[in-house]
């Protein structure tokens, strides 16, 4: 029986987002990334909630992405208590902590995974404004390549959905733009210091 190419990308799509998370992690024990605790314990519980719903909402092929962005925050997670920045001092921390436990009673209540899916999603963006944030404002305390290897990671996703309903495609989708926008950043930081430093030596 031959394996559906569908399958397999997205199995190769899960190792190369890990991959990533390998690059980061490297890069904290480097010294060179300061991973930020609120984002990441968030990151990490409500990956749990996301792969839970994400798989009862019907996806299967495109699984071992969002298994992975379950696994990865909770490693970072932990090692950001000791190597991180920041904590849960805010209300967008809260606002998100709430978010994800008012999330998983929706799914209880209405029986709809697809609810508790994009419900965790809306919370999802508010856990990825304090990274944003500090990208915007410190891009050096980011890993760039760790970013490019799980947008690359997330575009194969795309290309595994098994079918194209509402459900099985908002995830891969909602992931590949919060890429797009983490890489956008720490592409123009990067530009904007070429274009000083050729200013500087042209003087």
């Amino acid at each position: 029986m031959n394996l559906d190419y569908k399958i397999v990308l997205g199995i190769v799509a899960g190792i190369i987002a890990f991959s990533a998370y390998i690059v980061y992690i490297v890069s904290i024990f480097r010294g060179k990334t300061k991973p930020n605790r609120a984002t990441w314990w968030i990151w990490a519980f409500m990956g749990f909630v996301l792969a839970l719903s994400y798989y009862f909402s019907g996806a299967h092929n495109t699984i071992w992405v969002p298994i992975v962005e379950f696994i990865g925050p909770l490693l970072i997670a932990v090692l950001s208590l000791k190597y991180g920045e920041g904590g849960l001092k805010n209300k967008t921390d809260l606002v998100c902590i709430t978010g994800a436990f008012i999330s998983i009673l929706l799914w209880i209540i209405f029986d709809n995974p697809i609810l508790a899916l994009v419900t965790n999603l809306i919370i999802d963006t508010f856990a990825l404004i304090p990274t944003i944030k500090k990208v915007y404002l410190r891009p050096e305390g980011e890993d760039f390549n760790a970013w490019l290897v799980t947008g690359i990671a997330d575009s194969m996703n795309l290309f595994a959905l098994e079918k194209f309903t509402f459900g099985v495609m908002v995830y891969p989708i909602y992931m590949l733009i919060s890429d797009l926008i983490i890489l956008l950043l720490l592409v123009r930081k990067k530009l904007f210091k070429k274009h000083y430093e050729n200013l500087y030596r042209k003087k």
